[in-house]
């Protein structure tokens, strides 16, 4: 998603809460919608942001009384992955707190159906601040393979009960 993209795409009753649009690639990018009833605040997380190594953006809410930070990311498969997780350290420490519920989303293009160095990476980084991948299905699925390289990262050890399950629209 470029800079044009961005500003083109409206969806009723929701605000862009926050995004990062490319300027120099085609495809990609991040953004978050939020709905006009919920009151939030965007953090600005440019500084951070790199075009295919590291896309992000993120908002912080309050709903029923629950400190909520939400980020998403994306990563190009052929982003560099120690850039991205350098960055990803960063914003984490940056919002980091314990009382915080971090819920983070996205296309790193790491597959967690798989055991590999890339997963274990990302999930040694997470463990630092008590978040885990929540997605073990397949997200995409061809006639010869299945992936699993979109996710959900959150505090597991906060929710008494959840489910996850794949929504298949063809």
């Amino acid at each position: 998603m470029n800079v044009l993209e961005c500003s083109h795409i409206n969806m009723a009753g929701y605000t862009a809460g926050a995004q990062f649009c490319r300027v120099r690639h085609e495809k990609g990018g991040v953004i978050i919608y939020v709905h006009n009833n919920l009151k939030f605040t965007n953090i600005d997380l440019s500084v951070y942001c790199k075009e295919k190594d590291f896309e992000t953006c993120a908002i912080k809410l309050t709903i029923n009384s629950l400190n909520i930070c939400i980020i998403t990311i994306y990563r190009s498969p052929t982003g560099n992955l120690n850039y991205f997780l350098q960055n990803l350290d960063k914003v984490l420490q940056l919002v980091y707190t314990p009382a915080l519920h971090i819920i983070i989303c996205g296309d790193i293009n790491i597959n967690y159906l798989a055991e590999n160095e890339q997963k274990r990476q990302i999930d040694n980084l997470l463990l630092m601040y008590s978040l885990t991948a929540i997605v073990n299905s397949p997200a995409r699925i061809n006639n010869t393979s299945a992936s699993a390289i979109d996710n959900f990262f959150m505090d597991i050890s906060r929710l008494e009960d959840f489910l996850v399950t794949p929504f298949l629209n063809d």
